[in-house]
C-alpha cells in the first residue's frame, strides 16, 4: 500500500529526530541517562484515580481525549524523558476477533485452542480497528516538545498467544505449554498471524507520530532457550523486520530473561529492557556496546522510604555511569498503590546526575 506524503514525512523524521531518549536508544548519549517508567501512568496516581471514578478502563483507553490526559499525567508531575501512550496490549487481539472483557481484569471469553478458532482470526487494519491509540499518539506528538520522546508499544506474538490460549493470566502457562507440545504447528500458525498484525500495528503507531516502540514479551521468560528460539524469537524478528525501514528505535522487554539475552540480542531490537534479576553490568558484558540497555530497579523497592529509593537508584546509575546506551527504567511496571513520592525520588535522582 502506498503511503501518503504525510506518512512519508513522519517515517523520515525517525531517522533524523533526536532527544536524550533517542540518543541513548542509539547508543550515543553523552549526558545523564534518560528516564521513563513502564506503567508510569496508572493506578498509583491520584490524578488517574480521579478520572477512573467516572470512566472504566476500556473507556479511558478508547477515548483519545481521556487516553491523552492519562498519558500526560506522569510527564506533568515528573518531567520524564519519554511519554508512553496509555492503552492495553490485548486490544489488538480483540481487533482480530477475540472477544475480550475486563471484569475487572482482562479475560478472553473464548480461549483459542482449536484450528478453527485460530484460523478465524482476522488481519485488522490499524487505522480502522485501533484508531483511538493512533489518535492519542498523534495528539501526544503534537503537544510534547521535540526533546520528549513519544513511545508506542505492543505485546509480542508469544505473549499475545499465551493470553489467547489461556483465556486470562496464569503464571504456570499450562495451556500454552500444552499446545506447544501437542500441536506445535497450530501454535506456529497463531504466532505467524499475530506477528503480521503486530508488525502492521507498530508501523501504524510510528506513522502516527511515535518516536520509538516497545515490544512486551512478558510470558517468554517462562521458556527454555530452545523453546524461545522456536516459539518466540522468530516472531519477534518478524515484527521488528516489519518496522526496520522506519529508522525508529525498537525495544524488547522479556520478563525473567537473563538466560535469554544472547537470543534477544538477535531479535532485531536496538534496545533490550531487563528486569531486576539481571545484572546490568553483566548484561552489558554479554551484549557488547552496540545494543541499548534499559532497566532495572525492582518496582517493589518503591514501597520503601524515599531515601532508600534514592540510594538504590544511585547504585544503578553508578553501575552504568558513562554508558551511552543506557536508559533508566524499572525492571517491570509501576505497581498499584506505589507512593508517588517514591516515584518522584527515583526520577529526581536520575535527573540530578550531571549531563
Amino acid at each position: 500500500m502506498q503511503k501518503s506524503e504525510a506518512e512519508e514525512n513522519v517515517m523520515g523524521e525517525h531517522k533524523t529526530g533526536s532527544s536524550r531518549f533517542l540518543e541513548a536508544a542509539r547508543c550515543r548519549n553523552s549526558g545523564r541517562p534518560p528516564v521513563w517508567l513502564m506503567r508510569q501512568a496508572g493506578r498509583y496516581l491520584p490524578e488517574y484515580q480521579a478520572i477512573k471514578k467516572n470512566h472504566s478502563f476500556v473507556e479511558m483507553c478508547s477515548d483519545p481525549e481521556l487516553a491523552f490526559e492519562v498519558s500526560m499525567q506522569p510527564y506533568r508531575l515528573f518531567g520524564l524523558d519519554a511519554v508512553v501512550v496509555f492503552y492495553d496490549i490485548l486490544f489488538l487481539a480483540e481487533a482480530m476477533g477475540a472477544p475480550l472483557e475486563y471484569n475487572p481484569g482482562p479475560r478472553f471469553l473464548e480461549p483459542l485452542r482449536t484450528a478453527q478458532a485460530i484460523s478465524a482470526l482476522e488481519d485488522p487494519d490499524p487505522a480502522g480497528h485501533t484508531a483511538p491509540v493512533l489518535e492519542t499518539i498523534a495528539r501526544l506528538r503534537a503537544e510534547l516538545p521535540p526533546e520528549v520522546a513519544v513511545l508506542g508499544f505492543a505485546g509480542s506474538p508469544f505473549t499475545m498467544a499465551a493470553y489467547l490460549v489461556e483465556g486470562n493470566f496464569s503464571r504456570s502457562g499450562e495451556w500454552i505449554k500444552r499446545l506447544m507440545n501437542q500441536d506445535p504447528e497450530l501454535l506456529h500458525a497463531l504466532l505467524a498471524s499475530l506477528a503480521k498484525a503486530t508488525g502492521s500495528y507498530l508501523r501504524a503507531q510510528l506513522e502516527a507520530g511515535a518516536d520509538a516502540v516497545q515490544l512486551f514479551d512478558t510470558w517468554a521468560g517462562l521458556l527454555s532457550g530452545e523453546d524461545y528460539r522456536r516459539f518466540a524469537l522468530p516472531y519477534q524478528e518478524a515484527v521488528f523486520a516489519a518496522i526496520a525501514d522506519s529508522g525508529a528505535p525498537a525495544i524488547l522487554y522479556v520478563n525473567g530473561a537473563f538466560h535469554l539475552l544472547d537470543e534477544m540480542s538477535s531479535s532485531g531490537a536496538g534496545v533490550l529492557s531487563v528486569d531486576w534479576r539481571t545484572s546490568l553490568r553483566e548484561a552489558r558484558g554479554k551484549l557488547g556496546p552496540e545494543i541499548g540497555l534499559q532497566g532495572n530497579l525492582d518496582p517493589s523497592l518503591l514501597f520503601g522510604a524515599a531515601e532508600n529509593v534514592r540510594i538504590k537508584t544511585d547504585e544503578i546509575l553508578d553501575e552504568m555511569s558513562g554508558d551511552p546506551g543506557f536508559i533508566f527504567n524499572l525492571g517491570h511496571g509501576v505497581l498499584p498503590e506505589t507512593p508517588v513520592e517514591s516515584v518522584r525520588a527515583l526520577v529526581e535522582t536520575v535527573q540530578a546526575r550531571a549531563g
